[in-house]
């Protein structure tokens, strides 16, 4: 008898790199950033900003680095993630130097221009030196520590419009709890992979949830705890909501069991009720979103969530135009907390709906790297990065256009604020490298029967 090929394993389906289509997608990202930035100068002054062909090269220069780094570094990985960053960026300091126009005493755009040079940095140090996302599951105590310390250290300075979430030392300000929420990420990833099973499958049954016991969740329930309640202190609801929903969605995906979202969505409703009845500040922003008219009725003139409702009408399908809308009226968070109402207004709903779309697809790419991963830590650690920019973009959206309370959070990407845009880069830059470890060749495997050399390192 002769042997035939038809016993033959399958030859492993080998994915295709697509560094190429990353290149061409940068391309028309910094393409269409540009002429948004053309588009205003011609709109407000009736010609071509005098540094627009330098904005454009920056920016340019700075996607080719990125993709560079990519390029060397993970190259199976995700080819949309690092496009829809810079397309988002750029549009977002489009947007910014249109609101500049308004307030000439007061220009973001150059500092905006600065920290996302800064961000494409960090994020060009995390690809190159970060061979491998496992490596962060060792630092997952020191993850927690880090992270509580930056959440404290805002106590010690004057509350900036209600919240003390801010560190000023001189002309410099920053929030730490922007970095934080990356490395409570890393420590909820490293810890809920360890004990996933103990958590799935032991302590015992109330209903249809699973009560693990409480060595198990005690010590991840008592960082929450922990990590919320000084958010509270500090009056930062906006982050002490992600913080929740990021537990509860990670909680969630280590167990399987829906029974979290239920009681996460109890103890959500509960806190908000306690939060708004006893805080002023919360609770004036939720009398805001029950009667965002009430100041037009009172004589008082519209007040800052009813000119972005406003903002928003205007804006119809197609939109005023770059540079030809009247947002600024929205007042001193026009270029952060209210920057989507520029976009509203000024793109339209077409527009707007694009942006929405950008903010879905890069989510729903963060989801797939994450659920193609073999280990749990990576798959965690990837589905919890994602919901933060999706958490963010919820509680932000939801915010400007009424239908939740407003809570003080920048967008990602688009709003002022240097320290979203740079955490918002490294988190960019941790799901390319988790997709890289999902999408790359795994190493053939040994036939029964063969030892398989030993290297001499590993002598």
């Amino acid at each position: 008898m002769t042997a035939t090929t038809a016993d033959a394993p399958p030859p492993d389906l080998r994915l295709p790199k697509r560094r190429g289509v990353e290149l061409s997608l940068l391309v028309c990202a910094v393409l269409i950033s540009v002429y948004g930035y053309v588009e205003v100068g011609l709109a407000k002054g009736g010609a071509v900003p005098p540094d627009a062909a330098r904005y454009g090269a920056g920016l340019g220069v700075l996607a080719l680095l990125a993709h560079l780094a990519v390029r060397y570094r993970a190259p199976y990985a995700d080819p949309l993630f690092l496009p829809i960053a810079v397309l988002l960026n750029g549009l977002g300091l489009a947007l910014i130097y249109r609101l500049d126009l308004e307030t000439p005493n007061n220009a973001a755009a150059p500092t905006q221009l600065i920290w996302s040079t800064l961000g494409v940095a960090l994020f060009i140090g995390v690809v190159i030196f970060l061979r491998d996302h496992r490596i962060l599951q060792r630092y997952a105590y020191l993850s927690v520590v880090a992270a509580l310390v930056l959440m404290l250290v805002p106590i010690l300075f004057p509350a900036v419009n209600g919240a003390k979430i801010w560190i000023r030392i001189g002309g410099l300000s920053f929030q730490p709890g922007e970095f934080a929420k990356i490395l409570l990420a890393v420590f909820f990833a490293a810890y809920l992979a360890a004990n996933h099973n103990a958590l799935a499958y032991t302590g015992r049954r109330i209903w249809k949830l699973q009560l693990p016991t409480g060595r198990v969740l005690g010590p991840i329930v008592a960082i929450w705890l922990l990590s919320v309640g000084v958010l509270v202190l500090e009056r930062d609801l906006g982050t002490s909501l992600l913080f929740f929903g990021l537990f509860v969605i990670m909680l969630y995906v280590a167990t399987g069991r829906t029974g979290w979202i239920a009681v996460g969505l109890l103890l959500a409703a509960a806190g908000a009720v306690a939060v708004s009845s006893l805080e002023p500040h919360v609770h004036s922003r939720v009398e805001d979103w029950l009667n965002p008219f009430a100041t037009i009725d009172a004589g008082e003139g519209p007040g800052q969530l009813a000119q972005s409702l406003f903002a928003f009408a205007a804006g119809g399908t197609l939109g005023a135009g770059m540079g030809l809308g009247h947002s600024i009226l929205i007042g001193f968070a026009a270029k952060s907390d209210f920057i989507l109402a520029t976009a509203g207004e000024e793109l339209g709903l077409a527009g707007l709906t694009a942006v929405f779309l950008l903010y879905a697809l890069m989510v729903a790419r963060g989801y797939r790297a994450g659920l193609s991963l073999r280990d749990l830590f990576g798959r965690l650690l990837a589905i919890g990065l994602a919901s933060i920019l999706a958490l963010q973009v919820f509680v932000i959206a939801g915010g400007v256009m009424g239908l939740i309370p407003l809570t003080g959070m920048a967008m990602p990407f688009l709003a002022q604020g240097g320290s979203s845009v740079v955490t918002n880069w490294v988190i960019v830059a941790l799901l390319i490298r988790v997709s890289d470890s999902a999408r790359a060749p795994k190493p053939d495997p040994v036939e029964p029967g063969i030892v398989a050399p030993v290297l001499e390192g590993e002598r």
